[in-house]
């Protein structure tokens, strides 16, 4: 199976929405968020594709506050592909663009379900041997439905 890892583009937005709408526990954000992230933030955005087929997308942004500072957003992988090392690769393949690579930190935030999510992350803090540190970003208290805890990442190489 040849993966492709490329930025998306506009007409990549309804695979993206239906790959997050299938994977839980992600929180699935409108269609027009997803439009805007493959136009506006695409060079901050992967996606891996099959036979010209999404299975994987990780989208993110530099921090308005921090440019140093690579917030990421969503990583998703197709049911199928899983366990096949696509996430982390997708991510390495994200950290080694121009513009992500000129930031010195990395956050995430990860519900305490997503076991998934919280394994790659921690293999990628490892392998790049950064330094991990996990914070509560928001609690249940700060949603308006049944939404589980946030918890922040944040990864910044060793010194």
């Amino acid at each position: 199976m040849e993966i492709l890892f490329q930025h998306p583009t506009k007409k990549d937005t309804k695979e993206i929405y239906n790959l997050i709408k299938k994977s839980k526990p992600l929180d699935i954000n409108s269609e027009y968020l997803y439009l805007l992230q493959t136009t506006y933030f695409n060079e901050t955005c992967i996606v891996a594709k099959v036979q010209d087929r999404v299975i994987g997308f990780a989208s993110g942004f530099i921090s308005p506050k921090d440019e140093e500072t690579f917030f990421v957003w969503q990583l998703a992988i197709d049911k199928e592909a899983r366990g096949k090392g696509i996430a982390f690769r997708m991510l390495r393949e994200l950290f080694d663009t121009p513009i992500v690579s000129k930031t010195s930190s990395i956050h995430t935030t990860i519900s305490p379900s997503n076991i998934a999510s919280q394994k790659v992350f921690e293999r990628f803090a490892k392998e790049l041997d950064f330094d991990k540190k996990i914070v509560i970003f928001a609690t249940r208290d700060d949603f308006s439905d049944a939404h589980e805890d946030e918890l922040l990442y944040i990864m910044k190489p060793r010194k």
